[in-house]
């Protein structure tokens, strides 16, 4: 069976060398075959020009598709896993497009496998844990209050100025900012246009404790039937978000001016493109500078106002001599995907990152092993 890697960007080496140093037959594809042969090729020469005909010409029942690409890709590549009879696995969110093939990839025998990277993906696998575990516990009651919480962020070790560094072209960021959210707050569906506006405070239960600005990112609420909630649970607060340093907002407030002004159409854009070249220009990452990683994601139950039970996962990684800490967080995991589904362990079908206990167990004894600190934080023991 042979793992077909898909791209060898910032975020996806790490992964790859682990996955051809524990002797799995990997054949890497890379628009730009020279760039793998510089990330990998003192491990492997079995490096190709990535072409999509000749990558699903070259499959086999029971191999195993990774992208690593930009997102225009997965689904045309799982297109072709299904029809091979192999599997798939990416880090992205599961689109629309990807849902539809669920039906077929059952049909197929195959997984096809997103969301287990680093946000998604550790941070399901924190919160799957959590869920189980409350579950589990005395204190469970499905009367109880339930706030949970999940937020993520890569920032620079050594804070600058504006309070952000970029490992790669700053427009996807500036093109999250323009995306809405919805979450909820106070037992209420919250709806946000623009992040700023929903900007909260959060104090990280670290070491040594620090705070961060905190906003929600994307949809939430499909997430609460991903994690086991229940319809009739009672859910003041659910959120999954994103992390920035304290400061962060005040920094950026030119930036969300010129957001909020921006003039529909191509001119709108070209001044998307003008200003994420100025923020690459002057913010972009140092060769050999270390990055963060911060990690939170917390289940609050209270019963009549009062908590019952309460845990926090809390991560903290960054970069090293293994390399940066997004790099590995998000590739590693996705490596322990690529054998799972080897191993057959994920079911047929599209498909997040696991609940498996036994998965969650073990992929989350890797990660602790990838970060530099990571801890369950029990507020009532």
């Amino acid at each position: 069976m042979t793992i077909h890697w898909c791209g060898t960007g910032l975020s996806a080496v790490p992964g790859l060398r682990r996955l051809i140093e524990a002797g799995h037959d990997v054949h890497v594809w890379n628009r730009t075959a020279e760039k793998a042969q510089a990330a990998v090729g003192d491990l492997t020469d079995r490096i190709s020009a990535f072409d999509i005909d000749a990558l699903a010409a070259a499959l086999e029942p029971g191999d195993v598709v990774v992208s690593m690409l930009p997102g225009d890709w997965h689904v045309p590549l799982a297109e072709r896993a299904i029809a091979a009879g192999a599997g798939f696995v990416s880090s992205s969110y599961i689109s629309p497009e990807m849902r539809t093939l669920d039906s077929k990839a059952r049909a197929a025998g195959v997984a096809l496998v997103n969301e287990v990277g680093l946000d998604p993906g550790i941070d399901h696998l924190m919160a799957h844990h959590l869920v189980a575990e409350y579950r589990a516990s005395p204190a469970f009651d499905p009367e109880n209050t339930l706030s949970f919480l999940s937020y993520c962020g890569g920032i620079p070790k050594q804070a600058n100025a504006f309070r952000y560094k970029f490992s790669w072209s700053p427009l996807g960021v500036l093109k999250a900012l323009r995306s809405p959210s919805r979450s909820i707050r106070d037992f209420s569906e919250l709806r946000v246009t623009r992040p700023w506006d929903a900007i909260r405070r959060y104090d990280a239960p670290l070491p040594r404790p620090e705070s961060f600005e905190v906003y929600p990112n994307r949809d939430s609420l499909p997430f609460m039937e991903e994690y086991g909630f229940e319809p009739r649970w009672k859910v003041k607060e659910f959120v999954r978000g994103t992390l920035r340093l304290e400061g962060w907002s005040d920094a950026w407030a030119d930036i969300f001016r010129t957001i909020e002004t921006l003039p529909e159409g191509e001119e709108g854009e070209t001044i998307l493109r003008d200003l994420s070249e100025r923020l690459w220009a002057e913010n972009a990452y140092d060769e050999g500078e270390a990055d963060r990683v911060v990690l939170c994601v917390s289940l609050l139950a209270e019963k009549a106002g009062a908590p019952v039970w309460h845990k926090t996962y809390v991560m903290d990684a960054w970069g090293d001599a293994r390399g940066t800490a997004m790099g590995r967080l998000v590739s590693r995991t996705v490596a322990q995907a690529v054998e799972s589904v080897l191993a057959r362990e994920i079911p047929a079908g599209v498909s997040a990152a696991p609940s498996d206990p036994r998965l969650v167990a073990r992929w989350l004894e890797e990660i602790d092993r990838l970060a530099q600190h990571l801890e369950v934080v029990d507020y009532l023991r």
